[in-house]
């Protein structure tokens, strides 16, 4: 059996799990497992409220063997059938390993796993996450943000609905309002929400697209530049539209922070779509009350949800929508689509898709 395989990066959520699996990744040899016959069939334990329906889809994606979906209620139910759990869909701490003898692969619910302990890093469990699941609608949420603050429809235009109001603010040739066409949007982290919300700036919009990112991918013809982290610096006082797409690690914690906004053009846009831990809330506000940076889009917070007293409510040009970017009927299709994939790779001894690195966290 051939050792190519697909990593997260090969997952396109926007496209048939199929087509995905076409991209070659290498990922480590230790997930390349021998398919067998079992007598017992496969047993997948989760407190995620799959729906019949979904546990159906799950079953006949693997078959045919056989696999048995445990959904448990409680915590303690739960760890109660850990002992029995080969796989676990959602999350683990590294003290649920010791209830656990047989597991051997962890599937994530979610594309961000900061959440894992020390223990898990460095046990052999597999753990795979949902990159690219949830990104056509981050990428479209970030687009509606982004048109919301360019146009004045926030800041302008929202205050006056309130009040049963309809003006005109500013004039024909008034830099109220900006087009994006032209504009350049720099983009830190093209994973699955980078690279979505490149494609729609860039085909959409005629925006010229940069980025970083911390692992050696080939550029995409719709990037003009794509760099590793170093160039961080050099490109943030060249972009009207900043996008915070990152998964949170230590070298990203609050690194939107003061020295980053003050080094942002006057005019420039800042979007925060990843994690709410890689921006400094509080130099934000000042970003945007003392005029650093025109105004941002907030999908995630530091602190969800930000205390009803936090002044980020008293900044005019901001749009916020609540970790819900990602949501919708379409997103629910994917995810089941993906792990059914996922699982059908799992019991025929094949590679399995958006292997998470533990050590560096994504």
């Amino acid at each position: 059996m051939s050792s190519e395989s697909i990593s997260r990066r090969g997952f396109l959520g926007a496209a048939p799990v199929a087509a995905a699996a076409r991209e070659p990744v290498v990922v480590p040899p230790v997930l390349v497992q021998e398919a067998k016959i079992q007598s017992e069939p496969l047993r997948i334990v989760t407190m995620y409220a799959f729906e019949p329906d979904e546990v159906r889809r799950i079953q006949e994606a693997a078959a045919p063997a056989r696999v048995e979906i445990i959904i448990a209620r409680t915590r303690e139910e739960f760890r109660r059938h850990l002992p029995e759990a080969e796989v676990v869909y959602g999350s683990l701490s590294g003290a649920d390993l010791d209830y656990a003898p047989k597991l051997k692969w962890l599937q994530a619910g979610a594309a961000g796993v900061e959440w894992m302990d020390a223990r898990l890093r460095s046990s052999p469990v597999i753990v795979t996450n949902c990159a690219r699941v949830f990104a056509p609608g981050i990428s479209e949420t970030a687009i509606g943000m982004l048109l919301c603050l360019t146009r004045g429809i926030t800041k302008y235009y929202y205050p006056q609905f309130l009040k049963r109001q309809w003006k005109p603010v500013g004039s024909p040739k008034s830099d109220h309002y900006m087009e994006l066409a032209g504009r350049t949007m720099g983009i830190v982290g093209m994973g699955g929400i980078g690279m979505a919300v490149a494609r729609r700036a860039y085909y959409g919009f005629d925006m010229r697209i940069v980025g970083t990112d911390a692992k050696p991918i080939p550029k995409p013809e719709f990037v003009a530049e794509l760099h590793d982290p170093g160039w961080f610096d050099e490109m943030v006082p060249q972009v009207d539209v900043l996008v915070a797409a990152a998964p949170h690690t230590p070298q990203t914690d609050r690194m939107f922070n003061e020295r980053v906004f003050r080094r942002m053009k006057r005019t420039a846009y800042f979007l925060a779509l990843s994690r709410g831990q890689l921006f400094d809330d509080m130099a934000l506000v000042r970003a945007l009350k003392e005029g650093w940076i025109a105004g941002a889009g907030l999908d995630v917070f530091p602190k969800e949800p930000p205390p009803p007293d936090h002044p980020i409510f008293d900044c005019p040009n901001v749009v916020m929508t609540m970790h819900t970017s990602g949501w919708g009927p379409d997103r629910q299709r994917r995810l089941i689509e993906f792990f059914a994939e996922n699982v059908r790779r799992y019991v025929h001894g094949l590679p399995l898709i958006n292997v998470v690195d533990k050590q560096r966290g994504y």
